[in-house]
């Protein structure tokens, strides 16, 4: 979750004084009012964007569904005094992340008949479905931020480099944020990516980075399309979008069913938990693993993000087989500790009888093959 707007945000700075954090915090939202917006877009897309029951064309934005149990927050000033001035102690690790190196031969040789899913860290997945690679919502900078010296920063180096990965055959993106959308690592893979699939008005957001109009494919909630046999559904979830400080939810988010080989593959991006996830689960499930957002919560923005309790029950309505914990572990994005949502997604899991999935950084899982899960956080401080 980003956005220079008063909620919940990743580009903020984390100095130790609160004269640093008050400083670094205008810094960003300044630079975020200057930054470079999603641009106004054509007839032909405002056409569908009206046509969407996620827009408003009063308000020219977009918004959540229905959710008549949704939570609360806490109003923009005590937000952006929780980031300032929080303690934040045990938000970021003592000890070095884990990191397994991922290397092109290691690629190369894991099978073509089955799909599977490389951790990079935070959100970002490499995915190597049937034969082709993929990317969902990737992220190799060192910070999560309009600039490169204020902002989270990265907990550990990506398992191999940008200039290392292979040809993607798809980019997958769930929403415009910071921690999700990366401006350098897009321009870095101009002309490397075959097709780029966004939600609605997401595309802009890539054009203005240079990526050829012919190769973006903008989706709203269950859409569908193919590309190098992958079936794409965009899905619905609860958020908000925007990254500067005036065009909040100017563009779409989404969470993600993919399609490969005669399994499914479910992505919720962030999201709030919402009754939404059951209509995912009657429409497309089962799901063979699903990658559930499990970090970033606070009870003062109870509506964007899951506590880990929400995200088990949320995995159980999308009728998930196996749980695949992401959005941890790589950025402080909010003010629970790194472990937090790793120790209590793993005890409610055994409660539950759920089969959890904790990858390391770069480790591979192949889905539906049988695997252990390791625990490689229970001893780092």
């Amino acid at each position: 979750m980003s956005t220079p707007s008063p909620s919940p945000s990743p580009a903020t700075a984390s100095p130790r004084s609160g004269f640093k954090r008050l400083r670094s915090g205008w810094l960003v939202a300044t630079a975020c009012s200057i930054a470079a917006c999603a641009s106004t877009p054509d007839e032909e897309s405002q056409r569908r964007y009206q046509a969407s029951q996620q827009y408003s064309a009063q308000d020219q934005r977009f918004r959540n569904g229905p959710n008549p149990d949704i939570k609360p927050h806490a109003g923009g000033l005590q937000i952006w005094s929780r980031f300032l001035f929080g303690d934040k102690t045990g938000t970021v690790p003592l000890d070095p992340i884990p990191v397994q190196p991922v290397t092109q031969a290691q690629l190369q040789a894991l099978p073509d008949d089955a799909n599977h899913i490389i951790r990079l860290g935070h959100s970002s997945h490499l995915l190597k479905l049937q034969g082709r690679y993929w990317l969902i919502d990737p992220v190799f900078g060192e910070r999560v931020s309009p600039f490169s010296f204020i902002g989270p920063k990265r907990f550990h180096p990506t398992p191999l480099p940008l200039q290392e990965l292979p040809p993607i055959a798809g980019l997958v993106l769930s929403h415009d944020h910071y921690d999700h959308l990366d401006e350098p690592t897009i321009k870095f893979l101009l002309g490397k990516v075959e097709r780029y699939f966004v939600p609605l008005a997401v595309g802009a957001r890539l054009r203005a980075m240079g990526v050829e109009a012919d190769r973006i494919t903008e989706l709203d909630w269950w859409q569908a399309d193919a590309h190098a046999g992958v079936t794409l559904t965009a899905t619905p979830s609860q958020h908000f979008s925007g990254r500067t400080l005036n065009d909040r939810n100017s563009t779409l988010w989404a969470s993600w069913v993919l399609q490969a080989g005669g399994q499914r593959i479910f992505y919720t991006g962030d999201s709030g938990y919402f009754p939404g996830f059951k209509t995912i689960g009657e429409k497309l499930g089962p799901m063979d693993v699903a990658l559930m957002e499990n970090g970033a919560y606070d009870a003062y923005w109870p509506s964007v993000h899951m506590t880990p309790e929400e995200t088990v029950q949320a995995f159980i309505d999308v009728r998930g087989q196996v749980l695949y914990s992401v959005h941890n572990s790589t950025f402080a994005l909010a003010m629970h500790s790194w472990r937090d949502p790793l120790d209590r997604l793993e005890a409610l899991a055994q409660q539950r009888g759920i089969a959890l999935a904790t990858p390391e950084i770069g480790e591979v899982l192949t889905v539906g093959l049988p695997r252990s899960n390791a625990l490689w956080w229970k001893n780092l401080r």
